[in-house]
């Protein structure tokens, strides 16, 4: 192509999981679609053009043109937003990250990782499936773990306490500022990590 690769010269995706509908929307599994929304406020922009089988907005982030997504497929077929995008835009899977909720981790505790496994996170499992490679750098946020006999599905579409939804707002706010410093370093993982794992 004469101009360069990259139509309308996207670096990044940036993509929140979550369930589409006002039922999922402050569930822990929508943490990734909270971290968006709180992002898009502050960025003062609305992430509402549907593309891609999700809903998009542009935004520079660390001085890199992203598109910040919300795939719309529901969580097991986050996948197919993601590729047709990475398609589109040519972008390589270490250009894609994803922000997402961990039920491995205590509530509201950030890990930063630049790939690896599912971890029995459907989401995830279904990007790595379309993507071809589990090479992409993601902040998981801590959503913790049902009790003894908890069912994890009631867990993970239910919403968080009063007092749990306190310490996750702020994981929002981190999770934001570690997504910023893996793009500022241009996918290199590793200050994200020593500051905020």
């Amino acid at each position: 192509m004469l101009f360069g690769n990259r139509p309308t010269g996207v670096e990044w995706l940036v993509v929140g999981l979550g369930n589409p509908g006002e039922k999922y929307a402050r569930t822990r599994h929508n943490m990734g679609f909270l971290t968006l929304d709180l992002l898009a406020e502050r960025e003062h922009i609305r992430i509402d053009r549907i593309k891609f089988k999700a809903t998009t907005a542009q935004a520079t982030l660390s001085g890199r043109r992203c598109l910040l997504m919300k795939p719309q497929t529901y969580m097991n077929l986050s996948g197919e937003a993601v590729r047709e995008a990475a398609q589109f835009y040519k972008i390589p899977a270490d250009h894609v990250l994803v922000i997402y909720d961990d039920v491995s981790l205590p509530v509201g505790k950030i890990r930063v990782r630049p790939s690896g496994s599912a971890g029995g996170h459907n989401g995830i499992k279904n990007i790595i499936a379309h993507l071809g490679t589990d090479r992409f750098p993601r902040v998981k946020i801590g959503t913790g773990a049902p009790g003894e006999g908890g069912d994890m599905i009631d867990w993970v579409i239910g919403e968080p306490s009063q007092a749990d939804k306190k310490i996750l707002l702020d994981s929002l706010d981190r999770a934001i500022a570690a997504a910023e410093s893996i793009i500022e370093n241009d996918g290199d993982c590793q200050k994200a990590m020593n500051r905020f794992n």
